[in-house]
């Protein structure tokens, strides 16, 4: 059977050879996934390097000198033979652990060091599970891969951050899927409607538009409308309104054809023919105007407590108080997708804010205020890195308009 052709097969197939050139320039001799019942979770980059699950013990193995090497549970043998993706596929029936030392002995000189996925600030490259690392190393006892073990943060959030144009492309078309939400929700909020309303109107799109959801359904899209509706990941009130004088803001993402959006747009409430109030335009300028100065320091070997610093001192020089997250973060296969962030040097941040930001990379840009009787006022764009600066991947809001009844 040949390989198949589909659309997510080619962006697995790109993203493999892309994992090639990252291990070959890294320092490491192998890069090790090691995997097992993958359709309860699994390590979130296998969906980067393989179709479909696993179920035994699986060790997906890319060399720096190019090969990619599958050691697996003989049921699990056949689609990756078909894919034509792997350059070996090594099976076993009564366990793994021989065969996997067997080609760790091949491509692992003296000294040498295998890099596996485990990481302090990054959960997306974090996948290996601490009960799956004591069996790994249980295996590496005794032998001279034991003390061997690195790990392969840099490799993972390269892989997972550098988008491929096929990537890009999908993430396009998120985006364009999430627009149209966006008019739905406009054309169908009024005075009188309810966030938990508004929320269930967009998931019955997004079902019957057989799209997914950018992060927990729960709580996508986020809707607040008001003074009172929780700020932050909350959840859709049914007993908040839609009320003249509010701001209707709303975070919403969705996934088309893997990969997702993210993006905040907001609506002033009001009555037919009402005038915007002068507070609200000057926030939706300087929200923009910090997003717009960040977007200007963002580029490859910038550092994402730069950005963050460009946008979060515009902001206060408009007389606001500093917002209480990252002004950004990467966007890919979810809306929250590890790797280096736009964010301060806080603890919780860990090192992410002082990773370099690399070309390629698809990043959030995304900051608000909270008016006081009003509600909150936030909007998040999504762009790519380019050679020297960024594109903007949406259409920036960069005006408001009113939702009425």
């Amino acid at each position: 059977m040949p390989p198949v052709e589909s659309g997510m097969s080619a962006i697995t197939r790109e993203k493999l050879q892309q994992a090639v050139g990252l291990v070959s320039a890294s320092d490491a001799d192998v890069w090790l996934t090691f995997v097992r019942e993958t359709a309860l979770g699994g390590d979130p980059v296998l969906p980067l390097i393989l179709e479909g699950g696993l179920t035994w013990q699986s060790a997906l193995i890319v060399t720096s000198a190019g090969r990619k090497i599958a050691v697996l549970g003989n049921y699990d043998v056949d689609p990756l033979l078909q894919s034509g993706d792997w350059d070996e596929v090594v099976p076993y029936v009564q366990g793994i652990k021989a065969p996997l030392l067997d080609v760790l002995d091949k491509h692992v000189p003296a000294g040498g060091k295998i890099a596996v996925n485990y990481s302090t600030d990054d959960v997306k490259a974090d996948g290996l599970s601490h009960g799956m690392f004591l069996l790994l190393e249980s295996y590496l006892a005794g032998t001279r891969f034991a003390s061997h073990l690195v790990s392969a943060e840099e490799i993972v959030m390269s892989l997972r951050g550098v988008k491929t144009p096929a990537e890009v492309a999908s993430m396009r078309s998120a985006i364009q899927e999430t627009d149209l939400l966006f008019e739905d929700i406009a054309a169908f909020a009024k005075i009188g409607t309810t966030e938990r309303a508004v929320y269930e109107m967009v998931h019955e799109k997004i079902k019957s538009r057989n799209l997914g959801f950018s992060w927990d359904p729960a709580g996508d899209p986020i809707v607040n409308s008001g003074p009172n509706s929780m700020i932050g990941h909350g959840i859709a009130s049914s007993k908040i309104t839609l009320e003249p004088g509010h701001v209707l803001h709303i975070d919403l993402g969705v996934i088309k054809n893997g990969y997702s959006s993210d993006i905040q747009r907001c609506w002033y409430v009001g009555e037919a023919g009402e005038s915007i109030p002068e507070d609200v335009l000057k926030v939706v300028e300087s929200v923009n105007g910090a997003i717009s100065a960040g977007a200007a320091v963002l580029k490859p070997g910038a550092l994402g407590h730069e950005v963050d610093a460009a946008a979060r001192s515009y902001l206060v020089s408009c007389g606001y108080d500093e917002y209480l997250h990252a002004f950004g973060h990467q966007v890919g296969r979810v809306a929250h997708d590890g790797g280096a962030i736009l964010g301060p040097k806080w603890e919780r941040y860990g090192s992410t804010p002082s990773i370099p930001i690399k070309k390629g990379e698809v990043y959030t840009l995304e900051l608000g205020v909270i008016m006081e009787n009003r509600g909150y006022l936030g909007l998040e764009e999504m762009v790519v890195v380019t050679d020297d600066g960024c594109e903007w991947l949406t259409n920036r809001q960069l005006e408001i308009k009113i939702i009425g009844s």
